[in-house]
């Protein structure tokens, strides 16, 4: 069970005590990396191609605060690892600022996300499908850093 993103980067050693919890609910653990494979390397990718969305990924984890989780995803994001290291998309990749406007604000100040931003989006040419793969990428990572943050605590360890 020790190869799944959440307790690998969390820490979990395969034969501690917390393995042997976690292993009781497996099946949400096996849940949660399946979907991390549908948000971060979906068949479909639309407008955001898997290192593209590792990028993203790296980014949301940065802003968080995860500095482990965001090396795992910029191991992962090619071309776009400056963005996961919260580079100015303006510098290389110019055409993607309105998009990482709109993920910085729902994963942090998703209170003040409004109507605006969606039609931001769209006036810039993504298609509501892809808005939606925005925002559940975004939630997907919101969860997944918590759970990882709750193991570390668990497993006595911080971010």
């Amino acid at each position: 069970m020790s190869d799944l993103t959440i307790l690998t980067q969390a820490g979990v050693a395969p034969d501690s005590t917390l393995s042997r919890v976690v292993s009781m609910r497996g099946n949400i653990i096996g849940m949660t990396q399946s979907a991390e494979e549908a948000v971060l390397r979906p068949k479909e990718t639309g407008a955001f191609p898997h290192d593209l969305r590792a990028a993203i990924a790296a980014r949301v984890s940065r802003l968080a605060g995860d500095e482990a989780l965001t090396a795992y995803y910029v191991a992962q994001a090619g071309q776009y690892a400056a963005l996961g290291e919260l580079g100015d998309p303006c510098e290389q990749h110019a055409d993607l600022a309105v998009v990482l406007s709109f993920v910085d604000k729902i994963a942090n100040q998703t209170r003040d996300a409004a109507a605006n931003d969606i039609s931001d989006l769209q006036e810039a040419g993504v298609a509501d499908a892809d808005i939606v793969r925005l925002c559940e990428l975004v939630a997907f990572l919101a969860f997944q850093i918590r759970v990882i943050s709750g193991l570390r605590l668990m497993n006595g360890k911080s971010t």
